[in-house]
């Protein structure tokens, strides 16, 4: 086993590498199908000697699972699929001796209907205070009949739905999952309350879901497609919500990562002022496609937006929301966007994997922190989930016509000659695994100098060695270099050059001292092919 990571100075998450886990796909300790805390304790190692500074782990609360656990009805008990608390707090440390750190998801916008307080809600009728707690509100048309306004669902369908005493109640996503009224202080003293639950359990930090829904404008006005400002997006209440939010993280040396999905560059850069957001997910390079560019362009904004405020750069590739980069990257438009998703999409694995080597390189080689969602280090394809498996709400409230999320939280493939790959060991997964998934098995990979798994590991291992980006200086600044038309290439403090050719021929390397990494073979002339990415040591 590798060593594991040193413990990181204050400011770890400037440059770290995080690991994203789906709890119920990631592996199954107690062999019911569906993963768990256990499963996670067990492959530990496995995440140490790939080189990861931390995990976060997608909502692991008790959930009656709607939405893949984003529909919480108890931010401070785990989910009795999962384990326990105590069995949560024995991760985090175990996990901690091993020099990793524990990222949780908290989801504020919205709760379960299960939960607690919208029970009371309901039982407590029009005008309660605890309907104070949501958005509550009589409808329009002579009966009430119709929805309190217009606004669009961030699934498809509806966004209000009405209880049986006339009253409708918001809800962005599935009826599910009531929104809360963030202009409410017993909205904000709780979920400042859950903070401190979790950061006084050890977590190093949170994911904050749709951290831009929060706030709503308080007339409920209908939404007009293109008028500024939007009802319920980047509201500028927000700020004042997240600058609290950052007091509390700074009692414990806590950090924030935002789901932010802002097409407006300084409205972005606001969430990370030095009061407000550590960091926020970088999207428009997770859905920028597979050319030169768009690439380059994506890069040079995306640090030039962070500039200003002072914050590094989040990558990433992939998450438990989007096709998966091996799958995207072979097909003929390589950018991510959910309205243009659909079944029967075709698909080049070789090229799509060939590219997602290279882009493993190039994205790791950047400025700042890299999220890796798990399985990407195993190449792991979108998988076709078969019709009457499917579970994501997407799919459903489509018609049918969005294929859903499913494809990518398929469970992962362990050990490829155990029964279901060794995600579990007596009853089927949660998901099924497609045939042929054993090729992708971490056993297998892991004595395969070429695979993708040795690849990241190996990639990981120079990130923070004295040959690579070496130690601080993942945050560092990024010199393009002069290439050819269609070729990347940039040089890090230290001497690390990154070389990744999407032209569509083989090109010569620059001038260099040794090659510490390729995501693929040369040439016989010793030049990069295409769809292929190498680390030089000026």
């Amino acid at each position: 086993m590798a060593a594991p990571n040193p413990h990181r100075t204050e400011d770890w998450w400037r440059d770290a590498v995080i690991y994203q886990v789906y709890p119920r796909s990631f592996a199954d300790g107690d062999g019911d199908g569906t993963g768990d805390l256990a499963g996670v304790r067990a492959r530990l190692p496995y995440l140490a000697e790939l080189g990861v500074d931390a995990v976060w782990f997608t909502p692991w609360y008790v959930s009656p699972l709607v939405d893949g656990g984003y529909d919480v009805a108890d931010y401070r008990t785990i989910d009795p699929a999962f384990g326990t608390l105590g069995e949560a707090e024995k991760l985090i440390a175990e996990a901690r001796e091993l020099g990793i750190r524990t990222i949780v998801d908290i989801v504020p916008n919205h709760v379960s209907d299960q939960h607690a307080w919208f029970r009371a809600a309901l039982a407590a009728g029009p005008g309660s205070p605890e309907r104070e707690r949501f958005h509550f509100r009589p409808g329009r048309g002579e009966h009430g009949e119709l929805p309190p306004n217009n606004w669009p669902s961030q699934f498809s369908g509806r966004t209000w739905t009405r209880v049986p005493d006339g009253e409708w109640y918001l809800h962005l996503f599935t009826p599910e999952q009531p929104d809360l009224n963030w202009a409410h202080p017993e909205v904000r003293r709780e979920h400042e309350d859950v903070l401190r639950f979790w950061f006084g359990r050890g977590v190093a930090g949170v994911r904050i879901d749709s951290a831009a829904l929060l706030a709503k404008h308080p007339a409920l006005a209908d939404f007009e497609e293109g008028v500024d400002p939007h009802p319920y997006i980047d509201q500028d209440e927000l700020h004042d919500i997240y600058r609290s939010w950052r007091a509390v993280a700074d009692e414990y040396g806590g950090v924030f990562v935002g789901e932010v999905w802002l097409p407006d560059a300084e409205r972005f850069a606001r969430y990370l002022r030095p009061d407000e957001l550590h960091t926020a997910f970088n999207f428009n390079f997770l859905s920028c496609p597979w050319d030169p560019d768009r690439l380059r362009r994506t890069i040079d904004d995306t640090l030039a937006e962070h500039a200003p405020v002072g914050a590094p750069a989040t990558w990433v590739l992939c998450n438990h929301d989007v096709t998966r980069t091996v799958t995207r990257y072979g097909r003929a438009n390589t950018g991510f966007d959910f309205a243009t998703k659909a079944f029967g999409t075709p698909t080049d694995l070789a090229l799509g994997t060939r590219r997602a080597r290279a882009a493993a390189l190039l994205t790791l080689a950047l400025p700042g922190s890299v999220y890796l969602y798990q399985g990407e280090e195993l190449g792991l394809p979108e998988a076709d989930v078969p019709l009457d498996r499917i579970q994501d709400p997407m799919h459903f409230r489509s018609g049918g016509t969005d294929p859903g999320r499913d494809g990518c939280r398929v469970p992962l493939p362990w050990s490829a000659d155990a029964p279901y790959c060794g995600f579990g060991s007596e009853a089927e997964p949660w998901l099924p695994q497609p045939a042929g998934w054993s090729a992708y098995a971490a056993d297998r990979q892991s004595t395969d100098p070429e695979s993708m798994l040795a690849l990241y590991r190996r990639a990981l291992r120079l990130r923070r060695s004295a040959d690579g980006l070496g130690d601080g200086f993942g945050d560092g600044p990024l010199d393009w270099l002069p290439a050819p038309d269609g070729v990347l290439a940039f040089q890090r403090a230290g001497g690390l050059i990154c070389v990744a050719n999407l032209s569509p021929g083989p090109v010569g390397l620059p001038a260099h001292s040794t090659l510490l990494l390729r995501s693929g073979p040369l040439d016989s002339d010793g030049r990069l092919p295409a769809d292929t990415a190498v680390w030089l040591r000026t």
